[in-house]
């Protein structure tokens, strides 16, 4: 493999929210040879330069050095890559994962010649599409030098956590926390609406004060507030986060009550349809899925 960065050879596979801004920052280095997505049309919509190559997944190892997918979960990493036999490539995994089915994938890919690093996501598709993605990295450090360069493109900070599978775990420890914050924010908001209070100025009391968080300070203004409404994921990808979270903890013995009732939310809006809802509308839709949850009790 290639180390210095300008002999690099980079795929990526998956050109949606977040692989097509990545995709993009790779191609403006003159780092990325090829792409594909599953979904016909991405490609195209990708806006990538001619000399990316559309590329058939069994043929990326023999193009690319560094293989990076931006797919759902390492299921969808394994199955492209079933059966692959390789020559040391760097397999980077940027998938929100469980970090058991990454240390098993890790343990399959390195008997077939390939190595693999978890490297978690967070920075949204507005992120993904600056190149200032912020990455949780799991893996053998030697393998994760050698892809540092192509990871310095789409990100601007990079914490390695150890070895493969501890990306992922933090990577849903982070959205854990985030997610809740998140419906808590909503229930907050709602309670400040009832009470007569204008949701702006409420929004610029929680930044003043200890309750701001990203959500207060980027989420509710930019993409809710505004009217936009385009927080640029959906309600199901929030909940199989947590559901993720929830099967780390039970492995762990761990308990997360307010993970659960997260959970236990979000799962109810899928329940009422919400599932490709983009997941900036579960405040205006948050008393309606609580009251269903209420007389569902």
């Amino acid at each position: 493999m290639a180390e210095a960065r300008g002999n690099m050879r980079v795929a990526v596979v998956g050109l949606g929210q977040m692989g097509g801004g990545i995709a993009r920052n790779l191609d403006a280095q003159g780092l990325l040879c090829a792409a594909w997505d599953s979904a016909q049309g991405a490609f195209a919509a990708a806006g990538l330069s001619g000399r990316v190559a559309r590329a058939a997944p069994d043929t990326l190892l023999d193009l690319a050095d560094v293989v990076l997918f931006a797919v759902p979960t390492t299921a969808q990493v394994a199955a492209v890559l079933a059966g692959a036999q390789g020559a040391g490539q760097v397999i980077v995994d940027l998938t929100t994962s469980d970090p058991a089915h990454s240390r098993a994938l890790a343990q399959d890919l390195s008997d077939r010649g390939l190595r693999l690093v978890d490297a978690a996501m967070t920075g949204g598709a507005a992120g993904a599409d600056a190149g200032t993605l912020t990455l949780m990295l799991g893996g053998a450090e030697a393998d994760i030098d050698r892809v540092r360069p192509v990871l310095q493109a789409i990100a601007s900070r990079l914490f390695h956590l150890g070895p493969v599978g501890a990306g992922h775990a933090m990577k849903l420890v982070h959205n854990l926390i985030l997610h809740s914050a998140f419906l808590a924010t909503c229930e907050g908001l709602h309670l400040a609406e009832r009470a007569g209070l204008d949701l702006d100025r409420a929004v610029e009391v929680l930044n003043a004060g200890n309750a701001r968080s990203f959500v207060t300070e980027v989420r509710f203004p930019r993409d809710i507030l505004s009217g936009t409404m385009n927080a640029r994921s959906v309600v199901a990808n929030l909940e199989k986060d947590l559901g993720l979270a929830q099967d780390m903890a039970a492995g762990l013995s761990a308990r997360i009550p307010f993970g659960a009732m997260t959970r236990a939310v979000l799962a109810k809006a899928l329940a009422l349809g919400h599932g490709g809802t983009d997941f900036s509308h579960l405040f205006p839709l948050y008393e309606d899925i609580i009251d269903h949850m209420e007389t569902s009790t």
